[in-house]
């Protein structure tokens, strides 16, 4: 690896590890306005991370590639589909974690998170030829076995933990497609959604049920202040995701559940049963695995177990 090479890889761990730490302590903000509906929260989400975006693109000067930007996506049909698919796996997402934080399944929310790098693998596989040793393969069938076990013992798919590791993976899959800047990539996707937030913020602010500027000043500055807590971790997200490999996307991800599951269990005291935990160990385990398959030693036993099987042959 050469030194533009690995600085750009570089780049990429930081920009995607710190999108992650922030991810993993954002329920500390959506607890703080839990008296807000989800729908709500969303539609300010949305609003106010495009006003930050138009505000960012006129300090950066950046103007002028939102127009090429968008003279590209007018030549290519598809790319501009894809945007649109990318703002609403993205709004799902939103919508989803901020309902679970709210509503205390903040434990499955940090398990969807911890079964997202599964969709990673194998969307890299599927779309971009990543390839898996036999370690990492292990690491993909253990996590499996802990994501079965929940759902046979609870006698339902764990719904919330499922939608958001598959929206956030998918998401993650646009943003290696699309391949626009972290700016003008979340003013797009924002802008997208953006009149659909402004419509349901106006329904319901003409029915008397808006929680925007009834009095409380905290909360009106929170929901201004959603816009800079969404955006900044998407655009580091954003920006390092497309320096490093996908596989190791997923492998980051774990920053953002392990915090947001101290979070639920010491701060706010979700109960974490046996299962939970016979879940969450063979999960970690697949994590341990997975990490550990890049290290010398699992990458000299992977070169004698093949040699083994080509004798055998």
């Amino acid at each position: 690896m050469n030194t533009s090479a690995g600085n750009t890889y570089k780049q990429g761990l930081i920009y995607t590890a710190g999108s992650y730490l922030l991810w993993g302590i954002l329920p500390l903000y959506w607890k703080m306005i839990e008296n807000v509906s989800a729908e709500e929260i969303l539609a300010h989400r949305i609003f106010w991370s495009f006003l930050f975006m138009l505000i960012l693109l006129s300090l950066n000067k950046e103007w002028k590639n939102i127009i090429v930007a968008s003279k590209r996506m007018i030549k290519q049909p598809l790319l501009f589909l894809s945007l649109v698919f990318s703002s609403l796996l993205i709004s799902i997402n939103w919508f989803v974690y901020i309902w679970s934080v709210n509503n205390e399944h903040m434990i499955e929310a940090s398990l969807g998170y911890y079964i997202n790098p599964l969709i990673s693998v194998l969307l890299g596989m599927i779309f971009f030829k990543e390839k898996l040793n036999f370690w990492q393969k292990m690491s993909f069938g253990v996590a499996a076995i802990g994501v079965m076990i929940m759902t046979i013992h609870y006698g339902e798919i764990p719904w919330v933990a499922l939608t958001l590791a598959l929206s956030f993976g998918l998401y993650g899959l646009t943003k290696k497609l699309t391949k626009f800047s972290s700016t003008i990539g979340l003013t797009f996707e924002t802008m997208v959604v953006t009149p659909i937030a402004v419509y349901y913020l106006w329904v319901i602010a003409s029915q008397g049920k808006s929680e925007f500027l009834a009095f409380d000043v905290s909360t009106n500055l929170l929901l201004v202040g959603a816009g800079v807590a969404t955006a900044l971790p998407l655009l580091l997200f954003a920006s390092g995701a497309q320096r490093i490999p996908l596989f190791m996307v997923g492998v980051l991800q774990y920053i953002a559940p392990t915090i947001t599951l101290v979070i639920g269990i010491v701060v706010y005291k979700e109960p974490f049963t046996t299962i939970e935990m016979v879940t969450f160990t063979f999960i970690w385990s697949a994590l341990i695995l997975f990490t550990l398959s890049n290290s010398n030693y699992f990458k000299k036993v992977e070169v004698k177990r093949s040699r083994k099987n080509t004798i055998g042959m």
